[in-house]
C-alpha cells in the first residue's frame, strides 16, 4: 500500500483532541424554566397583589396597614431562611426547593380564599416567603442561572427577566377579569390552581444544579475530558479564564459587599413602599380598576424593555451606572405618583415605575455575580437577603400606617423618592472590590519595589 494521499487544501484537520462547543447549550433550559417560574409567580399573590387590597380590605373591613405587614410577613419570612437556602443551592441546586416552593405558595394563595380575618392574610403570605419564588427574595430562581452562565450573564439574566413582563402582561388583566366575574375568593383559587399545576413539571423534570455536573463548562463551553484522558495526561482543550469565586466570609470583609447591602436595602424598602400601596391609591382617587390593571400590565412590559435592553449593554457599561440609572427611574416614577390626577399621568407612572424596577432587579443579579463569582454566590446572597429583606419589609407597613393616621401616602413616598435618588448615586460611586488573589499577586512586587529602593 502506498502513503496516504494528502487531504485537500480546503480540509482542516482538528487539533489533537479537541472537543466542539455543543451546538445547544443546556444552561439556556435553565433560563427558560426560571423565566416561565417567574412569569407565574407573578399570578401568586407579588405583581397581582394590589388589585385585591381594595376588594378585600372593603369586604373584610382590613387597614391598609394589615396588607402592608403582609408582604413584609412574606420577607421577613424570607429573611429567616436565606441563609440556609443560599447554602442548599450552592450544594444541591433548585429543582428539590423549587418544588417545595411551589407546592407551599400554591397551598397558600388558595388559602386566601377563606380569609376572615387580617392576621390570617399575614401567617399566609408569611408561609408563602419560606422559600421565595419571585422577588428581590427569588434566590432559586435567580442564582441556577448566575451559576450556568459567566460571559453571557447579562444576556442569560435579560431572557430570564422576560417572564416577569410576560407573566404580568398575561396575569395582571386575567386577576382582575377573575375579581370581576367571579370575586375575590374564587379568583385566588384558580390563580393558584394555574400557577402550582405548571411550574411543579417544569421543576422536577428540567431543573439541573450547575453546568459542572452535565461535565460541561459555564456559556457552553465543550465536555471536560474524559476520566481516561485526564488519567492519560491530556491536556484540556479549552481554556478559559472564570472569574474569582470570593468565599462568603471574604466578601463580608470586602466594603464593596456592604456598601452594595446598604444601597439595595434602603432603595427595595423605598419601592415597597410605592409599589404595594400604589393600586389601591390610585383606585381610591376614583380611577378605573379596569385601566388601573392595563396600566400594571404595562409596567411589566416596561419591565421587559428595560432588562432586554440594559442585559445587551452590561458588557459595555459598567453594571454600576445602569443600575444607578433603574433608581432614577423609580425616583421619578415615585415622584409621579405622588402627583397623578388623572389616568395620564397614571399609566406614565407606571411605565417608568416597570422601567426603573426591571434595570434594579436585573443589575442586583449581575452585580452580586460581577464583584463576587459564582462559586460561592447561593452562599453570599442568602447572607445578604435576611438584611435586604428586614428592612426593605418595613416600607409597605410604614406607609400604610402613614396613610391610616394621615389620610395620605404623600409624607411615606417623598422620604421614598429621596432615598432613591441617593441611592443612585451610592451605587455608582461603588467600583467592583480587587480580588484576594490579585491583591495577594500586586503584593510581592510592591514589596520588592521597597526593598530595592
Amino acid at each position: 500500500m502506498g502513503p496516504c494521499p494528502a487531504p485537500p487544501w480546503w480540509h482542516v484537520t482538528p487539533a489533537p483532541h479537541a472537543e466542539r462547543e455543543p451546538r445547544f447549550f443546556y444552561g439556556w433550559v435553565i433560563v427558560g424554566v426560571m423565566a416561565a417560574v417567574g412569569g407565574l409567580s407573578m399570578a401568586l399573590g407579588t405583581l397581582n397583589f394590589g388589585l385585591f387590597i381594595k376588594p378585600m380590605g372593603d369586604e373584610l373591613g382590613i387597614g391598609r396597614a394589615t396588607f402592608g405587614w403582609s408582604q413584609s410577613a412574606r420577607q421577613i419570612a424570607s429573611a429567616i431562611t436565606a441563609l440556609q437556602v443560599g447554602s442548599l443551592l450552592d450544594r444541591y441546586g433548585a429543582r428539590v426547593l423549587l418544588t417545595i416552593s411551589a407546592l407551599i405558595t400554591g397551598l397558600a394563595v388558595a388559602a386566601l380564599a377563606f380569609v376572615d380575618a387580617g392576621w390570617q392574610i399575614i401567617v399566609l403570605f408569611a408561609l408563602m416567603g419560606v422559600v421565595g419564588m419571585s422577588g428581590p427574595g427569588a434566590l432559586i430562581s435567580t442564582v441556577p442561572v448566575t451559576k450556568w452562565f459567566v460571559r453571557k450573564r447579562g444576556k442569560a439574566l435579560a431572557v430570564m427577566s422576560l417572564g416577569n413582563p410576560i407573566g404580568g402582561l398575561i396575569f395582571i388583566p386575567l386577576t382582575q377579569i377573575f375579581i370581576d366575574d367571579f370575586g375575590w375568593r374564587l379568583a385566588w383559587i384558580y390563580l393558584a390552581i394555574i400557577g402550582t399545576s405548571l411550574i411543579l413539571p417544569l421543576a422536577i423534570v428540567l431543573v439541573r444544579r450547575e453546568p459542572e455536573d452535565m461535565g460541561l463548562l459555564p456559556d457552553g463551553g465543550p465536555p471536560r475530558p474524559s476520566a481516561r484522558q485526564a488519567e492519560a495526561g491530556q491536556p484540556a482543550t479549552v481554556s478559559r479564564r472564570d472569574e474569582y469565586s470570593w468565599t462568603r466570609a471574604q466578601a463580608m470583609r470586602s466594603p464593596a459587599f456592604w456598601r452594595l447591602v446598604l444601597v439595595f436595602s434602603f432603595v427595595h424598602m423605598a419601592t415597597n413602599s410605592v409599589g404595594v400601596h400604589r393600586i389601591p391609591s390610585f383606585m381610591d382617587r376614583g380611577f378605573d380598576p379596569t385601566l388601573i390593571s392595563y396600566a400594571t400590565a404595562l409596567d411589566a412590559a416596561a419591565v421587559g424593555v428595560t432588562t432586554v435592553g440594559l442585559g445587551m449593554m452590561v458588557s459595555r457599561v459598567p453594571a454600576r451606572y445602569l443600575g444607578a440609572a433603574g433608581f432614577v427611574a423609580l425616583a421619578i416614577s415615585s415622584a409621579l405618583t405622588i402627583v397623578a390626577a388623572d389616568h395620564v399621568v397614571m399609566f406614565i407612572s407606571m411605565i417608568v415605575f416597570g422601567l426603573g424596577i426591571g434595570g434594579t432587579m436585573l443589575m442586583q443579579n449581575y452585580l452580586w455575580a460581577e464583584y463576587f463569582g459564582r462559586g460561592h454566590l447561593g452562599s453570599i446572597r442568602g447572607a445578604v437577603m435576611p438584611i435586604m429583606l428586614l428592612l426593605g419589609g418595613t416600607g409597605p407597613p410604614l406607609a400604610g400606617y402613614v396613610l391610616d393616621t394621615t389620610g395620605s401616602y404623600t409624607p411615606a413616598w417623598t422620604a421614598s423618592t429621596l432615598m432613591m435618588a441617593v441611592g443612585a448615586v451610592v451605587l455608582a460611586r461603588t467600583p467592583p472590590p480587587v480580588a484576594p488573589d490579585e491583591a495577594a499577586a500586586d503584593q510581592p512586587s510592591a514589596n520588592a519595589s521597597t526593598s530595592i529602593g
